[in-house]
């Protein structure tokens, strides 16, 4: 039997601990504590759950904690709303260049468009065998 919690499909054979942290927005920190406050194991299986304790998480993720879709959706809020009063993170966001602080010259070059290959060896390659 799959759990679904929060529209994701929670894989079976992991315990819920570390299945949790598949749902976008839960850690490994939050996940410990939807498991204390649900009063289940933590290194149960996914597939041992019973119906009752897969219900328990449910309701515990979807009423205490933003997961998945409505998390995206803040997110995107919040960097669009740096892009519209033009703060400076928000114009690092626009031009798709680290926002916090981090060197640009040698780091971060794929992302300028500006990669650079190995070195060849110099010689010239053949357009054709002959």
């Amino acid at each position: 039997m799959a759990v679904r919690i929060a529209g994701i499909l929670i894989p079976n054979d992991k315990q819920v601990e570390i299945a949790l942290t598949y749902i976008f927005g839960i850690g490994a920190k939050k996940s410990k504590e939807i498991l204390k406050s649900a009063n289940v194991n933590p290194e149960k299986r996914v597939k041992d759950l019973s119906d009752e304790e897969a219900n328990k998480l449910r309701v515990i993720i979807e009423k205490k904690h933003k997961v998945e879709g409505d998390l995206k959706r803040e997110i995107m809020g919040n960097i669009k709303r740096l892009k519209e009063i033009s703060s400076y993170r928000g114009s690092r966001h626009s031009k798709n260049l680290p926002v916090r602080g981090q060197r640009t010259k040698t780091n971060n070059r794929t992302v300028r468009g500006n990669v650079r290959h190995t070195a060849m060896s110099g010689k010239k390659m053949s357009d054709q065998k002959t």
